[in-house]
């Protein structure tokens, strides 16, 4: 796998960029960094491109095609990019973290054809640019693919990712984000009305608020004034999962995030998402990410 790593010491900063190359068609960039003064810094990129960036760290702004962007700690972005100029503005005594994953065009064509069949010519780089040179979309970065980005970042810094691992764990949070960016999960405006939308979305955030003593499916219905046929049929098709298959993801996802914290052992976070039974959340936890809490934490520590 080709790797360039740069390390850089001035008076404007210190910190590196490592430019990691798993094939031919897709790049990862991780720049850890800390800028000691207001900056600013003009880049140009030298050919057609999508680029998924995740930032872990620090506040900065863009002026890129025209209009002005704030990337901010938390949060990750899907760029469309022509051949344009863009220029960065980064803040004194500030630490900055972040993984950019970029691919040519030819391969986010070809992904959206299999993906979409026939339907894919509808959504290429050229369909959703338009007449623009840039498009940003943008979101909270979600805790499964924070977990990813985390596990990446700590594996190229230890030196134990293979070639092949950096390349799925690419191409996962890249497909995650074609999904949550492009395509509509909503239900068939025939089928659902809005307001019926909004009552599900509704569900879905009382099921994460309620994580640890969560209603039943008769009480959640209740609770939004939805049937449960339409709750159930709905839910499916908005988030491609039943409403406790999703609770069960995302009381996963934070047991992970918080052991990943250090600060609970596996019966407290087992606690605090809502498990009850240790060995049932050790079971989940091994078949969700493929190791035993008590191996993860000890495998952070090391």
């Amino acid at each position: 796998m080709p790797v360039d790593l740069m390390t850089f010491r001035s008076g404007i900063g210190e910190g590196s960029i490592n430019r990691l190359i798993p094939r031919s068609d897709l790049e990862v960039v991780i720049s850890d960094y800390s800028i000691y003064q207001d900056y600013q810094m003009n880049m140009s990129t030298m050919r057609p491109m999508i680029e998924l960036s995740y930032c872990m760290e620090g506040v900065r702004g863009v002026h890129i095609s025209g209009s002005d962007h704030e990337i901010v700690s938390g949060t990750c972005s899907l760029q469309f990019i022509e051949q344009v100029g863009a220029n960065f503005t980064f803040n004194k005594n500030e630490s900055y973290q972040m993984m950019g994953i970029g691919i040519p065009v030819s391969t986010f064509n070809h992904f959206m054809q299999e993906v979409c069949g026939e339907s894919g010519n509808s959504i290429n780089f050229s369909h959703i640019l338009g007449e623009k040179s840039y498009r940003m979309f943008q979101e909270k970065i979600d805790p499964s693919a924070s977990i990813i980005v985390k596990r990446m970042l700590d594996a190229v810094e230890e030196k134990r990712m293979t070639n092949l691992e950096l390349e799925c764990n690419a191409l996962q949070l890249l497909s995650m984000s074609f999904r949550s960016f492009l395509f509509d999960k909503d239900p068939k405006p025939s089928e659902f009305s809005k307001s019926d939308v909004a009552k599900i979305r509704q569900a879905r955030a009382i099921i994460i608020e309620c994580m640890t003593e969560p209603p039943t499916l008769t009480e959640l219905s209740c609770s939004i004034d939805l049937n449960d046929y339409k709750l159930k049929k709905g839910f499916k098709e908005m988030y491609d999962t039943t409403v406790f298959g999703y609770l069960r993801e995302k009381r996963l996802e934070k047991a992970h995030l918080l052991l990943q914290g250090g600060k609970m052992n596996v019966n407290e976070a087992s606690c605090a998402v809502g498990y009850s039974n240790p060995s049932y959340f050790a079971e989940a936890f091994r078949d969700k990410f493929g190791v035993n809490p008590g191996e993860f934490i000890r495998g952070l520590t090391r």
